[in-house]
């Protein structure tokens, strides 16, 4: 059996995540057992979710516990099977963590899965077709439920969950609104992901600039929105919405370091009688088969062109996620193992 890299939350942050938080270790890989599945990974999923989970807090989901291998989506090929549902050169889904092999219970729902790569490349399936895409769909179709011809915003607009959003919402007639930072990422929006708009989030640093900006992007109103961010984005977007909008709550990146991201004027969610509501797609699996047949579609189709970031290697997977933290990352984060 083949010896396995992996990396280990080691600590948790005080304030932001650093390299130093993490362990990389080396260790054999266990053989197999009746049932079970040996992976190796081609690609590994960075996402945002993963800085909440490293705290030791009250969240939706428990933390991360110290000294176990890194929670994260991985897609890969099976090299060993003692399953009859899975043969050797299958190429699979599944939450393999931070680490270059994965054992796997065949028989455990949900935790791996086999993928068409003859029209959606490997690495989609954890991005644009995969959890990010997913996530844009739910809070699209479940929560905002748009009708054609309204305006809706998604923050975070040129990552994962923000492109497939705006495919999407396009897909159903809506006028499309991103924010995104910097102009090469909002001229991706607009020449690529078929955004209307995208507004350069570093050009507005306060709620008064952006509210000036997004009342330029959206004339008739905000009838719906996609929360990544939090902070003063959401205070611009609340002066901004229409009556009975409704917002999506998926994330709140802006507040992942522990402080806390106070509402400037809670009143117009009253106001405007706003249906506001989180989700955590995970939880609505019955959905998946649905939202993933939607998003291969418009893969296939041209009309969703996701972008990748990929790092290369198990050893460069802190750096890379704390870029993405920051915005570094251009589209979907990955880190490339093989």
């Amino acid at each position: 059996m083949p010896r396995n890299q992996q990396i280990l939350l080691d600590n948790r942050p005080q304030g932001e995540a650093a390299v130093s938080n993490f362990k990389l270790v080396t260790v054999d890989t266990p053989a197999l057992q009746e049932g079970q599945v040996l992976v190796r990974h081609h690609y590994l999923s960075l996402d945002p979710y993963m800085r909440g989970r490293m705290n030791d807090s009250k969240s939706y989901a428990a933390s991360q516990p110290l000294g176990e291998v890194m929670i994260g989506g991985t897609v890969g090929e099976v090299v060993q099977s003692r399953h009859a549902k899975f043969a050797a050169g299958d190429k699979v889904v599944g939450m393999g963590g931070w680490q270059e092999y994965s054992v796997v219970d065949g028989d455990a729902p949900g935790m791996l899965r086999k993928v068409d790569t003859q029209h959606v490349p490997l690495s989609y399936y954890l991005g644009a077709v995969g959890m990010p895409g997913v996530t844009a769909w739910y809070g699209l179709v479940k929560i905002i439920n748009p009708k054609a011809g309204e305006t809706v915003v998604v923050s975070a607009a040129t990552g994962a969950v923000g492109s497939a959003f705006a495919a999407l919402a396009k897909a159903r007639g809506c006028r499309v609104v991103g924010i995104a930072g910097g102009p090469e990422k909002c001229a991706y929006a607009t020449n690529e992901l078929g955004f209307d708009v995208c507004i350069d989030y570093k050009l507005h640093p306060d709620v008064k600039s952006m509210s000036k900006a997004l009342k330029e992007a959206c004339p008739n109103g905000i009838d719906g929105y996609f929360e990544n961010v939090g902070g003063h984005i959401l205070d611009a977007v609340l002066l901004r919405a229409n009556a009975f909008s409704r917002i999506a709550m998926c994330g709140m990146i802006a507040g992942y370091d522990g402080q806390s991201l106070p509402l400037q004027n809670p009143a117009l969610i009253l106001v405007n009688r706003m249906k506001i509501e989180g989700f955590i797609v995970s939880e609505h699996m019955q959905v998946w088969p649905e939202a993933l047949t939607e998003l291969a579609t418009l893969v296939a189709q041209g009309k969703l062109r996701p972008r990748e970031t990929i790092a290369q290697g198990i050893e460069s997977a802190p750096q890379a996620f704390l870029g993405l933290l920051k915005g570094k990352n251009f589209g979907k984060q990955l880190v490339k193992l093989v």
